[in-house]
């Protein structure tokens, strides 16, 4: 049964910037869940946990519906195989990863660069053109990842002095740069339909990477705190935050639930220094601000763009 024909939730699902407002701050919040994990769960026990616990849940709730939409499905199948190892295992795996030798603020800034390796990617694989005023942004919201990713010392470059962990979450945004082309020619599907078969996928390729993890010895199963840990992130930036974000697409629009996910940046940011105490230097305000900038010029679409525009059926967070 869809999580929305519950009557405690109708109320909520009548509310888009709310939804919106919820779903950023959750995917904000998978930063911390991140950083928090060190210690406590290994990055790719994480990763096998969340996407066997989000796609049961999928599947409990809309598997009749997947089941209904099969003969589409099947029709994209290799294609959602790429998508969902690209944009929900590999980004994930990295992103737990590199939150092991990098800052929860550094994280969230970088990711919030995501929708110019997006941008890019159209421009490599689909030849979509990028206008002047997009190119300035991409040049713009690069200078800020540079910044952050030299912790204000570009100095550090010429040393090839980058975190590891930095490195790794660029790397990630990469990745998911083409799953997001390939959400171009998705599946005629609903989106939940749509994302409940990602997660499958998700579950199914987390499985070798754990594997190999274990086979290296650097498996951690979760502690007491390490299972909290992996709920929230099962719960919230993976399976609420998907709902909410199709929902809130579905009463105002992509274009302008679009621009909410410009938050997670700046939530990320404040989550790390409120919760977890990361010191805020300069060099975090000025690639955030390069960031936020950058975005906001590649976004500026005619009316016409915006309305033709696809929803994501959800993020990788």
């Amino acid at each position: 049964m869809p999580l929305s024909s519950f009557a405690p939730v109708q109320s909520l699902f009548a509310k888009p910037i709310l939804l919106l407002f919820l779903t950023t701050l959750f995917w904000a919040g998978n930063t911390i869940a991140g950083r928090l994990a060190v210690g406590e769960v290994s990055p790719l026990a994480v990763v096998f946990l969340r996407w066997v616990a989000v796609s049961g849940l999928m599947v409990a709730l809309y598997g009749r519906q997947v089941r209904a939409e099969w003969p589409i499905l099947k029709a994209h199948l290799p294609v959602m195989i790429l998508m969902g190892i690209f944009g929900f295992t590999a980004f994930n795996s990295l992103f737990y990863i590199a939150a092991h030798s990098t800052t929860a603020l550094n994280l969230g800034i970088i990711q919030g660069s995501m929708p110019m390796f997006v941008l890019l990617g159209a421009l490599v694989i689909l030849r979509t053109p990028i206008r002047a005023v997009q190119a300035i942004g991409v040049a713009i919201t690069m200078a800020g990842v540079v910044f952050i990713a030299s912790q204000g010392d570009l100095s550090r470059l010429t040393e090839l002095e980058i975190n590891p962990g930095d490195g790794l979450m660029i790397l990630a945004c990469l990745l998911y740069s083409l799953y997001a082309v390939l959400l171009r020619n998705r599946p005629a599907v609903s989106g939940m339909v749509f994302f409940t078969v990602l997660s499958v996928v998700a579950a199914i390729t987390s499985v070798p990477v754990f594997l190999v993890e274990l086979w290296q010895g650097a498996t951690q199963m979760p502690t007491a705190k390490g299972w909290l840990i992996v709920a929230y992130i099962s719960v919230f930036p993976s399976f609420l935050s998907q709902i909410f974000f199709m929902r809130g697409v579905d009463l105002i629009g992509p274009g302008r639930a679009g621009v909410f996910i410009n938050l997670v940046p700046i939530l990320s940011s404040i989550l790390a220094v409120g919760l977890l105490g990361e010191p805020f230097h300069f060099y975090h305000a000025a690639a955030l601000a390069l960031v936020l900038v950058g975005i906001a010029l590649s976004e500026r679409k005619s009316a016409a763009s915006r309305a033709g525009a696809s929803a994501p059926g959800g993020g990788a967070q």
